[in-house]
């Protein structure tokens, strides 16, 4: 069966439009976004945050019915460019502070896009999905992850915190879990992935983007008003809520960007050293 409605979304022909960062393809009523910086491991730079919201919302624009996300080469997605963060390291305390205000802003306004993305999501998670990058695998309404995939919110291990993604994690895997994860920064594999909730299915890596496909004809069958209808639905249930977490998690970011610790972190990452922590 899944085969016979592959065919319905697979089309000949194929549009692209033009980004820098990623590509976005159409396959009928299928869209494949796909980051595409693999010699950055798909790394989130401040122009690929911006090319992500001017994509979803070319998708959102289109006849498209169902979105797959994944990534170029063997990273879904790494977390923070480096070229960014050595940026940072040259801010002065008021200077990062605004920085963080304005680049915590501009990660809640993706991830809030991506999950109240009104189009059905599917996230094919073909390798590594780090910090900012675990985010994006796990904010779609489906998280397919290859057996290369590795997921881990690793923010507290060089003195940043996991402010703005907290909150949908909360949801997504409860208190005890989402603690786990977040205070200890571990890096952990598609299976746990899949056990804890953060993943639907582990899929082999040869087989990741055939069974994306096979998961969208078979979502593709369903009434689209309906989908649609459900995800607002379940959109709304948490709206005003994750507005005034979302605005308390930024303030959060804002403001360990003023402690000794954080500019530690930030240099001994960037030196390759190990960080000495003062509780400052």
């Amino acid at each position: 069966m899944a085969s016979c409605q592959l065919s319905v979304v697979r089309s000949k022909e194929m549009t692209k439009h033009s980004y820098t960062t990623l590509t976005v393809a159409y396959e009928g009523p299928l869209a494949l976004l796909t980051l595409n910086r693999p010699d950055k491991r798909n790394a989130i730079s401040f122009q690929l945050v911006d090319e992500l919201l001017r994509a979803l919302a070319d998708v959102e624009r289109s006849h498209a019915r169902v979105l797959v996300l994944t990534g170029a080469g063997k990273a879904f997605c790494s977390g923070m460019d480096l070229d960014d963060l050595r940026a940072m390291a040259g801010l002065t305390p008021e200077e990062s502070q605004d920085d963080a205000i304005r680049q915590a802003r501009l990660m809640r306004t993706l991830f809030r896009a991506l999950y109240d993305f009104p189009t059905v999501t599917i996230a094919a998670v073909n390798g590594p999905a780090l910090a900012g990058g675990c985010g994006l695998a796990t904010l779609c309404d489906f998280t397919l992850a290859s057996t290369e995939a590795r997921f881990g919110y690793t923010e507290v291990r060089i003195g940043f915190i996991p402010a703005i993604v907290s909150t949908f994690l909360l949801r997504q895997v409860g208190e005890k879990q989402a603690r786990d994860l977040l205070l200890t920064g571990r890096i952990i594999s598609a299976d746990e992935a899949c056990r804890l909730g953060l993943a639907n299915e582990v899929v082999a890596a040869d087989k990741l983007m055939e069974r994306a496909h096979e998961l969208a004809a078979t979502l593709l069958q369903n009434c689209p008003t309906s989908l649609m209808t459900t995800k607002r639905l379940l959109k709304n249930y948490s709206a005003k809520e994750l507005d005034r977490e979302l605005e308390a998690a930024v303030e959060e970011n804002a403001r360990i960007r003023l402690t000794d610790d954080f500019r530690e972190g930030l240099s001994s990452f960037l030196e390759k050293r190990k960080p000495r922590w003062t509780g400052r």
